[in-house]
């Protein structure tokens, strides 16, 4: 039985009115004869599937019948006190003996007791099938709680700085107010919902959109807990998707401390704070100023200034200036001074031990290039990065020449169509003809699949080590 069903004028309305969710449900009561048996039979008949167990709602009651201090159990409404053939022989058995009584009971199940996606089916006619076709919206929200039953995707524990982004189809937009209310409710740290009314990426340069406020203020500062690290930002402003958390997890597991990582289109640095903890340096370069003043913060909030340093510059010269930058740091002899861990109060007093100075080496091992609506159209950069530096690297010295990681979009396909068109825009820009396979192989790309972002389109992540000839060759 579907105990979450709306009436309808509750799925006829355009505004939220939580009195039309409440239902009243004729169902049973075991009543017990000595309140210290409620343990004992309330297990066994969670056991047999009998009690109603429903998020917070509490299957202990009072006993209906007024008996002083008594308790009952509330069963499930396939449980009928007048046909002792529904009952399991576990209640049969109690009742026999004395310790049960079983008697109607009515539940008063409210919108309290709904969940948001109770709420939201139920609302628009809609069942579990139909709303997973659908994919009428998709949420965001910073610093959420983990509820398995919602539609949207989670950031983190609960603060109480939250916002929560959708994406509503043309069918939904008359309900988006009252989805909207039902998000608040249901989740009481999220303040603020809002609507995209743009495509990320298309209207703007730095990938941030418009949208419309749904309920609660126009608020969109927020924290997002990641890998260890902590990003307070405007939602409004700046560039964040949390759909790409195992993908910067996965990017960052490639960095060894000590390496020197170019990120060229850094965001609030969701790769280069968590590199940062590890002990990587990363010059973490965005255009959006907005990000790179959240970049900075991001940095100090999270300790990490010793090894992460933020640049705003376009990302063609950001490329074209990065080597140098680096190469110039190590000459220089810049380095991160680490303080070592405290002692502990009970250890023997010995020598205070000194700071490790750990210098910055004089190249780049990754480049990473998140920006995959245009990643590959940067590559051109690359030609004659080192151009008269060929003793940095092997077999003249130990480094090798940086691994490039750049996202990009490509049409799905099951074959191998979209691999060969990524190759081949990967040659229009550094004309070097690269095919499928290990990216630590000459003359091959590695190529993962990210996520899907559309019905016909898919997010990819090239990996090349960059060839010897783009590298050492005259500059672009």
């Amino acid at each position: 039985m579907n105990l979450f069903r709306a009436p309808a004028a509750a799925r006829a309305a355009k505004a939220l009115d939580r009195a039309l969710f409440a239902r009243t449900l004729p169902t049973a009561a075991a009543c017990v004869r000595d309140n210290r048996l409620i343990a004992k039979y309330r297990k066994q008949l969670e056991r047999t599937r009998e009690v109603l167990l429903l998020d917070k709602f509490d299957p202990i009651a009072a006993d209906p019948a007024g008996r002083r201090g008594g308790k009952c159990l509330i069963l499930k409404p396939d449980v009928k006190p007048t046909a002792p053939e529904t009952w399991s022989p576990d209640l049969r058995e109690a009742s026999r003996l004395g310790d049960l009584e079983v008697v109607p009971f009515d539940v008063t199940i409210g919108y309290e007791l709904w969940s948001y996606c109770n709420a939201e089916q139920r609302i628009h006619r809609r069942d579990d099938a139909d709303m997973h076709r659908s994919g009428c919206h998709e949420v965001c929200i910073a610093r959420g709680p983990a509820r398995r039953n919602t539609r949207w995707l989670q950031h983190g524990r609960a603060r109480r700085r939250a916002a929560a982004h959708l994406n509503l189809r043309d069918q939904y937009l008359p309900y988006g107010h009252i989805i909207a209310q039902v998000i608040i409710d249901k989740n009481p740290t999220i303040r603020t919902v809002i609507n995209k009314t743009d495509n990320v990426g298309t209207e703007n340069e730095f990938r941030t959109f418009s949208y419309e406020v749904l309920a609660g203020p126009d608020d969109m500062l927020v924290e997002v807990s990641e890998a260890g690290c902590v990003f307070r930002f405007d939602y409004s402003k700046v560039y964040w998707n949390t759909k790409l958390g195992t993908e910067h997890q996965r990017i960052t597991a490639l960095f060894k401390p000590g390496e020197v990582v170019a990120d060229v289109m850094a965001g609030v640095g969701p790769f280069a704070a968590p590199a940062g903890k590890k002990g990587v340096f990363v010059w973490a370069n965005d255009k959006n100023p907005e990000s790179y003043k959240s970049l900075g913060e991001v940095v100090k909030k999270n300790k990490v200034s010793e090894f992460v340093k933020p640049f705003n510059y376009d990302g063609h010269d950001f490329i074209a200036r990065a080597a140098g930058l680096v190469l110039e740091a190590s000459q220089r002899g810049d380095c991160a001074v680490v303080k070592p861990a405290k002692a502990s109060r009970s250890a023997p007093p010995e020598t205070p031990p000194q700071p490790v100075r750990i210098p910055v080496p004089p190249t780049i091992s990754h480049f990473v290039m998140n920006l995959p609506a245009s990643a590959l159209e940067f590559l051109h950069n690359y030609r004659g990065l080192y151009c008269g530096h060929e003793k940095l690297f092997t077999p003249h010295a130990e480094a090798e020449l940086p691994m490039i990681h750049a996202h990009c979009f490509a049409a799905k396909g099951d074959d191998a169509t979209p691999l060969d068109d990524i190759c081949q825009r990967i040659y229009t820009e550094i004309g070097v003809r690269l095919v499928p396979g290990d990216a630590e192989k000459p003359g091959q790309v590695s190529i993962h699949e990210v996520r899907d972002v559309a019905p016909a389109k898919r997010m990819f992540c090239a990996s090349f080590r960059l060839p010897p000839e783009v590298a050492f060759g005259p500059r672009a």
